[in-house]
């Protein structure tokens, strides 16, 4: 399958590393095969060149002209909600979700943990549950379970005359 995000002018990018790290840019002009001009106007990023392998490119694209200016750049980013965008991305909130998981205290992560617990006893009931349903349906597995055991009737063993020893 072809690549469906290129490095090319009104491409948003996400920094991976470095000082501006998780900020979001654009990319305003290619330099060469290794570089880009990038600039960040709503995100606090001054025009700046950055490398490419600094860069994640995300499905976020703006039209604007080849290596337009700063106010250009903002007018864009605005009109197409770039940021909001990006915040409603799976990208972003796993960004979030691991940013959170950094800040937790060993007693948050107690909670946390309990917490799973709790869900995957009451997930595991319900499985068994629906399992057992589908099994007296006859839709699962080899066998039809039928809704009420049968039990059978006890009988007791006739005692039989053993013969006396001699």
């Amino acid at each position: 399958m072809p690549f469906a995000r290129y490095v090319q002018p009104g491409r948003v990018a996400l920094v991976a590393e470095g000082p501006l790290k998780g900020k979001l840019v654009s990319i305003v002009d290619v330099i060469d095969q290794t570089r880009a001009l990038v600039d960040g106007p709503v995100t606090g990023v001054s025009r700046q060149q950055i490398r490419l392998n600094q860069l994640h490119l995300t499905k976020f694209r703006m039209k604007y002209p080849y290596t337009a200016p700063t106010r250009i750049v903002r007018k864009s980013w605005t009109e197409d909600k770039i940021v909001e965008k990006w915040t409603e991305s799976q990208w972003a909130k796993k960004l979030a979700n691991k940013e959170k998981r950094a800040q937790m205290t060993d007693y948050d992560r107690f909670k946390l943990s309990s917490a799973r617990v709790k869900r995957n006893r009451a997930r595991t009931a319900v499985f068994k549950s629906l399992k057992v349903k589908a099994a007296r349906g006859g839709k699962f597995g080899k066998k039809k379970v039928p809704k009420t055991a049968e039990k059978k009737a006890r009988t007791k063993k006739a005692t039989s005359a053993k013969p006396a020893k001699k």
